[in-house]
């Protein structure tokens, strides 16, 4: 069993900056990727930002150039360092683990960007 625990999630103010971490603890080995998710309610989730085990990043266009996605292998724990915080961005931030095929995911933590 895999679990997440994600930190770092609060109010900001529009332009801020936040860090996000996700610490997986458990039978953590062989992971394939760790990503960020984000979610508002009514509207469906959507992928951030993902890193594979081999250090290869994705964005998604409406985070590209703000958005950073970071891996400490040595443990287990991935990072969004967010800049520049649009109103936008409001949502809760769920981290997602892959591996051997299965995803897990984490209890969410909720970023607010006040406008």
């Amino acid at each position: 069993q895999v679990q997440l625990v994600e930190s770092g999630g609060g109010l900001v103010q529009f332009g801020g900056s936040l860090r996000l971490s996700c610490a997986a603890s458990g039978t953590v080995f062989r992971v394939d990727v760790m990503a960020w998710y984000r979610q508002t309610p009514g509207k469906q989730r959507e992928l951030a930002a993902s890193i594979t085990s081999g250090g290869t990043t994705n964005y998604a266009d409406s985070v590209k150039g703000r958005f950073t996605i970071s891996r400490d292998n040595a443990r287990n724990t991935v990072y969004l360092q967010m800049n520049s915080l649009k109103p936008e961005d409001t949502a809760v931030y769920y981290c997602n683990l892959v591996r051997w095929g299965d995803s897990y995911w984490g209890q969410g933590t909720q970023v607010t960007v006040s406008s």
